[in-house]
């Protein structure tokens, strides 16, 4: 069998499928190539909101944490400030006595509420 010799500028079956094969292929690669940069830059958005989520959060623990030392510090700052109910001792005490010789109180009561507030 004989072959026919090609036209100038044609190509044949089998150089036709080639050509193709060569653009799908390249189609193909820069196709992969661009899905791989949108699922990175996708991943590395993710990963920087995570680490701003991360970082809010350690601001607000931060901030409570400190809320909560100067909630501490002036509890002990009032604690240190008022003796252990003196005052307040004092004041009672002194409410029982002005009942006492105002004769709301007897001897016997005024003596077991002094010895109750002062818990003798």
């Amino acid at each position: 069998m004989m072959r026919r010799p090609m036209a100038r500028g044609r190509r044949g079956i089998l150089g036709t499928v080639a050509t193709t094969a060569v653009v799908a292929g390249t189609a193909t690669a820069v196709s992969n190539r661009v899905t791989d940069h949108q699922v990175n830059k996708q991943a590395a958005q993710t990963n920087e909101q995570y680490a701003q989520q991360a970082a809010y959060d350690s601001q607000a623990q931060l901030q409570d944490m400190q809320a909560q030392m100067n909630t501490m510090q002036a509890q002990q700052v009032q604690a240190a400030a008022t003796p252990a109910g003196g005052s307040d001792m004092m004041a009672q005490l002194q409410q029982l006595t002005q009942l006492k010789e105002a004769g709301a109180l007897t001897e016997a009561e005024f003596t077991a509420a002094k010895a109750k507030l002062l818990g003798i």
